[in-house]
């Protein structure tokens, strides 16, 4: 979809090249992650309001390092060079690049030396506040003397490219900032995209509008609108087929595609007993009475528990399930009738990761989560309207159509459901037990004012049973591990300090209320080097 203003950030295969998109759609700017080596013809059709470079673990002082086409410098449009991206620009540009022997990592203090549009009007007063939030800001010309960043590099600029200027330094970095404010042309040899670098969030805003001149009309009731209107005119009066599953992404592509083409849309929901707690009665009482959706449920839950029987291994597991799920959305897919399009809830994060951003295509999208794999007969065009939004945006989305709070913070789920938070054998009886357990867990850390602040948290069946005394009575049960971490995005994870009197009465409710219980215990590991799910 075209976009009147865009920023393109050129990929140099940073490990928080990410965070840069985050951080600049946070200001109300679209941008986009593109090749390292895209040409300055195609940018110029393309036509973004501003350029930024991203970091990499390259040096530019290899043969052979990543490059970006020189020519993108004589656009005119403005341009930043975030640490390998400004070591990258002073070379070509006819700096030096020195080689270093040591490696700098972590915070660091910098000293601004010379006024510069990326650090005008800098707020300090609460540099832990969280990025996107409007902060109060410095009156327009004041540039604070010192700031917090962080370093990540070997290499350092040596000497600078005429017509720059350096404009902040560090005990370490002579050149940790330049501008050629003619060109409109900067580069940091810091992070401004992680959070420990407090105002880097606002460096970038200041990049986006005081040096770009971008306005900020990327909003989500705009992406609503634009993409209803996409939608319409590209089905026209064909039908779509959405296989729901409940999530945030399928819920949200559900929700905008019923507002688009209504009755042209169909949801298959495959139920496979596996699910949380009520959660498949929430699913068809939503979607289908509530919005009215033609939903086609899948009631397959003995057909996947007896597909699973006797199987411990997780990766078995997760290999059943997957052909399990293909097989009987299949089926169903076939009663619905005559469908064209196929919609998927493919996320930007997917469309980044299905590029290898220094060479050629590489991964390939889930194809469990996007229903890959169908049969010859079932051949559709694909239709994916949240392609362009990251998580946040996506429940953005959601609550702008109306789709209430418990689906649209709903905690991460993996495709296989409670199988793989079932160590061990998977029965009816098993998962009976574990959905009460759970449920349990998510009722009483939903009743802290804070339960926002966790990413996920959930419970498991353990393949082991301990002794226990109810009354007089010697018991010999099975254990439920409580898990709860807290994340950015899920790549990294710390494990959840939640209260003892939370964690007092979720073990009270689970063994007390959870027949075949008698023990519960809290998972206190991080990732890495533990996972956030135990299988």
């Amino acid at each position: 979809m075209k976009h009147s203003e865009w920023i393109a950030i050129l990929d140099y295969g940073s490990q928080v090249t990410q965070l840069i998109a985050r951080r600049i759609r946070e200001q109300k700017v679209y941008c986009e992650i593109i090749r390292f080596d895209t040409k300055a013809a195609e940018l110029a059709r393309r036509a973004p309001k501003g350029i930024i470079l991203s970091g990499g673990p390259a040096s530019v002082t290899d043969q052979g390092s990543p490059l970006c086409d020189p020519a993108i410098f004589e656009l005119g449009i403005p341009i930043l060079g975030i640490c390998y991206g400004m070591q990258m620009t002073a070379q070509t540009l006819g700096g030096k690049v020195h080689r270093g022997l040591k490696r700098e990592y972590g915070k660091a203090m910098m000293q601004t030396t010379k006024e510069c549009l990326l650090f005008q009007g800098l707020d300090l007063s609460n540099s832990e506040s969280a990025f996107g939030i409007p902060q109060k800001k410095r009156p327009a010309g004041e540039w604070p003397k010192n700031l917090q960043v962080w370093m990540s590099h070997g290499d350092k600029v040596e000497a600078l490219p005429a017509g720059f200027e350096a404009v902040a330094e560090s005990d370490n970095c002579p050149f940790a900032a330049m501008q050629n404010g003619l060109k409109k042309i900067y580069g940091v040899q810091f992070h401004p995209e992680v959070v420990h670098t407090p105002q880097g969030a606002q460096m970038l805003g200041n990049f986006a509008y005081k040096v770009c001149g971008c306005s900020g009309d990327w909003k989500m009731s705009k992406f609503i609108e634009d993409n209803i209107n996409a939608i319409r005119a590209k089905v026209g009066s064909d039908h779509v087929l959405l296989g729901l599953s409940g999530g945030v992404d399928s819920s949200v592509v559900a929700a905008l595609l019923h507002k688009a083409i209504g009755p042209q849309l169909h949801c298959v929901f495959v139920d496979n007993g596996l699910l949380r707690y009520n959660e498949a009665r929430e699913v068809e009482e939503l979607f289908g009475k509530a919005f009215g959706i033609d939903l086609h449920t899948a009631h397959s839950q003995d057909i996947f528990i007896d597909a699973l029987a006797g199987v411990t291994d997780p990766e078995k597991k997760r290999k059943i399930i997957g052909k399990t799920f293909i097989d009987v959305f299949a089926e169903k897919a076939r009663k619905v009738g005559k469908v064209k399009y196929l919609a998927q809830g493919t996320l930007y994060p997917d469309v980044i990761e299905s590029v290898s951003p220094i060479g050629g295509p590489s991964a390939t999208i889930k194809s469990h989560h996007n229903v890959g794999g169908l049969p010859a007969d079932l051949k559709f065009d694909l239709i994916e309207p949240l392609r362009e939004l990251f998580k946040d945006e996506v429940r953005a989305v959601g609550r702008e159509l109306g789709l209430p709070s418990y689906v649209v913070d709903r905690q991460p789920f993996p495709g296989p459901g409670l199988a793989v938070r079932i160590l061990g054998d998977i029965t009816r009886e098993r998962v009976d037990l574990l959905q009460l357990a759970d449920l349990r867990v998510r009722e009483e850390i939903l009743k802290m004012p804070n339960h926002l602040d966790v990413w996920q948290y959930f419970a498991v069946l353990l393949p082991i049973q301990t002794v226990g005394v109810m009354g007089d009575d010697r018991t010999y049960e099975n254990v439920v591990a409580v898990r709860a971490v807290q994340s950015l995005d899920g790549m990294t994870a710390d494990w959840f300090k939640l209260p003892y009197e939370v964690l007092d009465s979720i073990s009270n409710r689970i063994i007390n209320e959870v027949k075949g219980v008698n023990r519960v215990v809290y998972d206190i590991s991080s990732k890495p080097p533990s996972t956030i799910e135990w299988e």
